[in-house]
């Protein structure tokens, strides 16, 4: 499975937008909960405040039906048919609204009045049960026993036979041993609760939207923003890679011109001298001249100089004992070289580490040392110079200082001074490293680092404490 890779402008968008999902995210859920608990503690107060209502309305209901006919209850026997006669017709008689009505149950289960639903007069229910699986008739006789009180039950409606919600207040004719109330369908109630709710769950969807559309535009937002910021970062990269690229084909050009220069104004020289010395030779031997042989041997000279100095145009384009040697060899070579050729007072000091760094890493270093002194060389004036290359704990140093007269600042002017510097730095920055360029009227100090990640492991057997060799 091919491992996914995401750019530089992707790890940004991501960074920017998964926090920014992630706390949306957690304030919505945050927001939906508190809403949904404040609405339905807001939803069951209104519950509990409808039902009480219907709860005080049924107990009046009782109460006035009892009140009605109390003077015919309170004088009479408990075996007075006449009279349980005469209330029973006043509770039929009293029927309110589309569903209200009053009944009559003894405490044996068997119904006296239910004028909503004549088919139960007569009967036993002692064992009914509605959808719930409550019994509801022992529940009324049981209400009614204990006083009185309310029960709440599943009831078919009269006006469509559906079994509805309903809340029952049940009393109690203790003498007639009758349990007598009336009760009131709460699917109002109900209705109203599931309106409150389903509006609640509709301000919590649009409140969702409403984040979730403020998210998009932010996630949209860092996205041109990151885009913006991608496309202005390709272009100055793209900048900054044409001015790197002429930068190269530039020292490239520089480097050629010095080559030929050198080929030129030393080499060919010399091998014009050991041409006009070999003619002469070949003209003195035609006709004798015993200086012939001065001659020859003043040739051989030139051509064992023509190669000195081929040797050190190779040295300088890439000196072999940096590779079979090390940089320390190598830098010693260049400091004598340098001490020679220009007369300047050249010391070199390093500890004695193996040689411990990476390629990459001597490269760098050398051509540092080798562009300073050039610098030196052209510019400085110096009449002292000192090169260190240390070992440490992070990496590795080399410091090269002179007591020249400094750097010259940049002007427009000289729009290619500070090419060697910039040199430098670029190598520095490959390699993960830093270079410090301190300059005064006194002299410049130059110090490269280079990090440890460019040394390389110590071999198996060196003693532990063993210095660092380059």
């Amino acid at each position: 499975m091919p491992r996914l890779r995401l750019s530089y402008a992707q790890k940004l968008f991501l960074l920017a937008s998964v926090p920014l999902i992630l706390a949306v995210t957690a304030i919505a859920g945050l927001v939906a909960v508190q809403a949904r608990t404040l609405a339905e503690r807001e939803i069951q107060g209104l519950e509990t405040q409808l039902i009480e209502a219907k709860k005080r309305e049924l107990r009046n209901y009782v109460t006035q039906a009892r009140n009605g006919f109390y003077f015919i209850y309170g004088s009479a026997a408990p075996d007075d048919a006449a009279a349980k006669k005469q209330v029973m017709q006043i509770l039929s008689a009293m029927i309110y609204g589309e569903e209200g009505f009053f009944f009559v149950y003894d405490y044996d289960g068997r119904n006296l009045v239910s004028p909503r639903q004549t088919d139960l007069i007569n009967t036993d229910q002692w064992a009914l049960r509605d959808s719930d699986d409550k019994a509801v008739v022992q529940e009324f006789i049981a209400t009614a026993r204990a006083g009185a009180g309310y029960v709440d039950h599943l009831w078919p409606k009269p006006s469509t036979g559906e079994e509805a919600r309903m809340i029952t207040y049940v009393t109690s004719f203790p003498s007639w041993r009758w349990a007598v109330g009336t009760g009131v369908f709460i699917d109002d109630v109900l209705l109203t609760v599931a309106e409150a709710r389903a509006e609640v769950e509709a301000r919590v969807q649009r409140t969702f939207l409403w984040i979730g559309a403020i998210t998009l535009a932010a996630l949209l937002m860092v996205f041109l923003s990151g885009l913006g910021m991608n496309i202005r970062e390709r272009r100055l990269a793209d900048a900054k890679l044409k001015e790197l690229t002429q930068r190269v084909l530039d020292a490239q050009e520089e480097e050629r011109g010095r080559v030929a220069r050198e080929l030129h104004d030393g080499i060919s020289q010399i091998l014009v001298g050991v041409k006009y010395a070999l003619d002469i030779a070949r003209r003195r031997l035609a006709a004798g001249d015993p200086r012939a042989l001065d001659t020859l041997e003043k040739g051989a000279g030139n051509l064992g100089q023509a190669i000195q100095e081929v040797r050190r145009i190779s040295r300088d384009l890439r000196p072999g004992v940096l590779d079979d040697l090390g940089l320390g060899p190598a830098l010693k070579a260049l400091t004598d070289d340098f001490r020679t050729r220009t007369g300047i007072a050249t010391r070199f000091e390093t500890v004695v580490f193996r040689n411990r760094l990476d390629q990459d890493a001597k490269i760098a270093l050398y051509r540092i040392a080798q562009e300073a002194l050039t610098n030196i060389e052209r510019h400085s004036g110096a009449t002292e110079v000192e090169i260190d290359l240390r070992g440490h704990r992070s990496g590795a140093t080399l410091r090269i200082t002179d007591n020249g007269c400094g750097l010259e600042p940049a002007t427009g002017k000289s729009p290619k001074q500070g090419i060697g510097l910039r040199n430098m730095q670029e190598r520095m920055d490959q390699l993960g490293g830093t270079l410090r360029v301190l300059s005064s009227r006194t002299g410049t100090v130059v110090e490269a680092q280079v990090p440890l990640t460019h040394l390389l492991p110590p071999e198996e057997g060196s003693p532990r404490n063993r210095s660092l060799k380059a």
